[in-house]
């Protein structure tokens, strides 16, 4: 498929049922919207997930304008306005990391979550710089495939180079097929992106952080230090893979990428009366859900207000545990995951005047009971 943004062709690929959750995928530099095939396929009986080119790779337009990490955050949100997409969950590898860290700094009204995979908050050091410029260099002495072949043994683990011959050929031909300018003009936007590290504090949503066991470009000490940022962030270190984890890996990073946007996508709050109503033929959570909802609980706003602690941490606070918790539903106690799976897949929007403090305190509350209550019967269980 293919948008006019920005004045130039965006190729993207399109696939899930209408009204699901929302998931964009960013690829890394030198490559292609391909490198999601796998996620697309492994998520889209559920979710509406979106892969695009960004400008100069795959089938994308280069446009005429200088390439910025900014640039690609404009054709991002413009892609998403024209496709209607108010927010969305947004994933993105290695420079689609730089993107979605540019993004939700910018714009965290347009994002509910992030999954950050092989990439890091840390702008070029000047050796990094020189490094690029004599990357751009090589390829007009040497050529695109040259570049491709040294790039590749940066990009996969080594053992990689004997089981996934297939994935290493399809990441050396999205190289290969990128034209020169567009590996110049990225190069260059890479080189001159900013620091973001000081601005992880900031990030209220959900946030899952993927890394390679093997990657030596973005390694998991990098990844690690965003996670002591982000407040109630999820870090996953994936086996067996490099810099190009998604693709080294795909049934380890999905089966994480899954578990993170379900639990997400679980926390809808104007659906919390089904949750009750499932809850109270099994478990009898119904009076203690509607007792918190009838404010047999403190008054959230004026205690935060008073304490300098605003309703937005206390939200990404609530959300955070709703998060957890369910997440350690389906890790550990699978046979309750029902109570939730039964409910709609939709996230809730901001309009929406049923979704407050005491409607999350209230969901919280519901599944931390579930959980205390199905051990308590179960004593033989461990946690």
């Amino acid at each position: 498929m293919n948008k006019t943004v920005n004045n130039l062709k965006i190729s993207y690929n399109d696939e899930g049922p209408d009204g699901a959750p929302v998931i964009i995928f960013i690829h890394g530099f030198p490559l292609n919207k391909s490198m999601w095939n796998n996620q697309l396929e492994a998520l889209k009986a559920n979710y509406h997930v979106i892969a695009y080119d960004i400008r100069g790779h795959g089938n994308s337009d280069v446009g005429d304008e200088d390439f910025t990490i900014d640039l690609f955050v404009n054709d991002l949100l413009n892609l998403m306005n024209d496709l209607k997409i108010e927010k969305t969950i947004l994933c993105g590898l290695s420079m689609g990391g730089y993107i979605a860290l540019n993004a939700i700094e910018n714009f965290p009204e347009r994002f509910d979550a992030l999954i950050l995979s092989d990439t890091h908050c840390i702008a070029d050091s000047p050796e990094a710089k020189v490094k690029r410029m004599k990357a751009i260099e090589n390829i007009k002495k040497n050529g695109v495939e040259k570049y491709a072949d040294e790039s590749i043994k940066n990009l996969f683990a080594p053992e990689s180079f004997k089981s996934n011959t297939g994935e290493i050929d399809a990441a050396w031909e999205m190289i290969v097929k990128t034209s020169r300018q567009s590996l110049y003009n990225t190069l260059h936007a890479l080189s001159e992106r900013k620091d973001t590290c000081n601005k992880l504090t900031d990030i209220k949503v959900p946030v899952l952080i993927l890394v390679g066991s093997e990657d030596i470009i973005t390694p998991p000490a990098s990844a690690s230090l965003m996670h002591e940022k982000i407040k109630g962030s999820f870090l996953h270190i994936i086996g067996h893979a490099s810099h190009l984890s998604n693709m080294e890996n795909p049934a380890e990073f999905n089966d994480q990428l899954k578990k993170f946007v379900d639990s997400v996508c679980y926390k809808q709050l104007n659906n919390i009366h089904k949750m009750k109503n499932l809850s109270k033929e099994n478990l009898n959570l119904n009076q203690e859900a509607d007792k918190l909802q009838k404010g047999n609980h403190p008054d959230l706003n004026g205690q935060n207000q008073e304490n300098g602690y605003s309703d937005i941490d206390a939200e990404a606070d609530l959300n955070s545990k709703i998060l957890k918790i369910t997440m350690t539903i389906m890790d550990q106690y699978p046979e309750l995951s029902k109570y939730i799976e039964e409910m709609p897949v939709t996230i809730p929007k901001e309009n929406n005047p049923e979704i407050t403090l005491a409607n999350l305190k209230a969901y919280f509350e519901s599944l931390n009971l579930m959980l205390n209550k199905y051990k308590t019967e179960h004593p033989s269980i461990e946690i």
